[in-house]
């Protein structure tokens, strides 16, 4: 289950920023999670509250925001949304879809006191 390495790599930004800028604990971490990105959010979510016990994350909601895949296509030119990492183009069918977003997985916003 690569989640518990992501939410281990989530934990690791809380407590570099908190080196950064001291504060006393985290109420809420949003994270912005393309839909390309082969994450699974509940089980991101059942991770991070793992690794956060015992930390300054513990109790900490986990925001999930879905950001939508989308691509380039050779074949007609457009940009498109993307469903799978390899899929044809939804509007001329080429295979030569290449991936431009949704592969993310980004701390966009932590909220602490």
């Amino acid at each position: 289950m690569h989640e518990m390495s992501l939410a281990e790599g989530v934990l690791q930004l809380i407590e570099d920023a908190r080196r950064r800028q001291p504060f006393a604990r985290v109420l809420a971490v949003q994270l912005e999670v393309g839909a390309l990105a082969g994450v699974e959010p509940e089980a991101l979510r059942f991770c991070f509250d793992a690794v956060a016990r015992g930390t300054v994350a513990e109790g900490a909601r986990l925001e999930i925001r879905a950001a939508p895949g989308q691509g380039s296509c050779m074949g007609c030119g457009g940009t498109v949304e993307m469903q799978e990492l390899y899929g044809d183009c939804p509007r001329c069918g080429s295979a030569q879809v290449q991936v431009t977003g949704g592969t993310e997985l980004r701390v966009s916003e932590l909220e602490v006191d």
